[in-house]
Formats: structure tokens, sequence, C-alpha cells
């Protein structure tokens, strides 16, 4: 397994993957902070970090399918899955390699927006009126997000050896658990299922991570959820063998 994963944390340096992917999350989030009119702190009128956490799953939703959709259907389509099956590894330790690395640049996108943090303490009046726990809890909800979108693409990228069909469907999946499922909330005759909806949903678990406050069901949730994606990414790479 760790072998899988310094190949996929030299694959992502080497190139130009991980640099491209962190300096989109770091301009995109940086735009809506700083740059456009009525987004930015200056205009907003508080001392907050919204406008990070709320367009941060939105810049993943699609980058985060982008990073993953070459991870198995890549070497799918080139045959170099059967050479790493021939290795003293595991379907499951590769597939948990392969997100380990994925994790590794999620980390690596969110660490300098702690500049973010410590500029929006400095500015706010009186100076450290923010909240912290808020901050870090939806700083904690980010990486969840991160990991479960993750766990996605790398389902997503299992199933094809075309890497568009595993970009198109990861971010639809995607956008399915975050924000669709919401939105089945307005339809009319599926109001008794809003609980059920509730459960599902990545941001419901999202926003009630945000608050500060690290319910054991949140990480249940988020934990089941990726394990669920990973352990299918696994049985559907497993199932070749057959």
């Amino acid at each position: 397994m760790i072998a899988i994963f310094k190949k996929e944390i030299n694959l992502f340096f080497s190139s130009l993957i991980g640099y491209i992917s962190i300096g989109v999350f770091l301009v995109l989030t940086g735009i809506f902070m700083w740059v456009l009119p009525t987004y930015n702190i200056f205009e907003y009128g508080f001392a907050t970090l919204d406008q990070l956490f709320t367009i941060g799953p939105f810049v993943f939703l699609f980058l985060i399918p982008a990073i993953t959709m070459r991870s198995f259907a890549e070497e799918q389509k080139t045959g170099t899955i059967e050479t790493i099956s021939t290795r003293p590894v595991t379907d499951f330790q590769i597939v948990f390699g392969k997100y380990l690395a994925g994790l590794v640049l999620i980390l690596f996108s969110l660490l300098p927006t702690i500049l973010y943090f410590y500029t929006v303490f400095d500015l706010a009046y009186p100076k450290g009126n923010v909240d912290t726990g808020a901050a870090w809890g939806s700083y904690l909800g980010l990486l969840f997000i991160g990991g479960a979108y993750l766990a996605i693409g790398l389902f997503s990228s299992s199933i094809t050896d075309n890497q568009i069909v595993s970009f198109i469907l990861g971010m639809f999946l995607c956008f399915f658990f975050f924000q669709l499922l919401d939105f089945m909330k307005e339809i009319s005759f599926l109001t008794p299922f809003d609980s059920v909806f509730d459960a599902l949903s990545l941001q419901s678990h999202y926003t009630s991570i945000s608050r500060g406050v690290l319910d054991t069901r949140d990480l249940v949730y988020f934990l089941s959820f990726i394990g669920i994606f990973l352990f299918s990414t696994k049985t559907v790479i497993a199932s070749r063998k057959w």
C-alpha cells in the first residue's frame, strides 16, 4: 500500500496535476473571498470565512472528479492495472493507497487557506472577534467533504476505462449527494421522506459539523459513506479477475 501511495504522490507532484489542482482551488476561493463584489470580505461587513466554506464544496465538486478520473480508468485502458494486481498487495490496499494520496492532495489544498483565517482574524473588530470553533469545524467538514468526493471519484474511475465518462459520473454523484438530495426535499410529494434525505445528504452533515460541534452521528456518517464507496471500488476491481 505504501508503494501505491508513494507512486500516486509522485505522479501528482512530478507532473502539473497536483500544482494545478491546488492552484485552481486557491484562486477560485480567493476570488470569492477577496475580489467579487457583494461576496468579498470587505463589502460583506463581517469577519467571517463563510465564503470559503460555502464555495469550497462546489470547487471540490469539479476538481476532485478531475483528479480521480484517471486513477483506474487510465490503468484499465493501458492494461497496467493487471501489472499492479500481480504485485503482493491486496485490491483494497491498491484502492486505499490511491485514496490516501488523494487525501494528502486535498489537505495540501486546504493548508494555504489558513492564511485566510489569520487575515480575517486580524481584520476583525475587535481583533480576534471570529467564531474560531465554527471555523475549525468547517475546515474539518471541508476535509470530510473532500474525502467523500474522493471516494466517489475513485469508484467512478473503477467502473470505466474512459476518463471523460469517469469525470462526468463522478461529478454527477458528488452533486447528487451534496446538493440534489436537498433539492428533492422541495418536491411536495417527497416531503414525508425529508428525514431520509437529511440522513443521506452530505450537505446536511457538513452544515452540522460547520457549527463547531462534532456530533458522532456526523462522524459515523462520513466514515461510513467513504467506506461504502471504497469497498465498492475494491469490489469492482476484484471482479475484473473473475
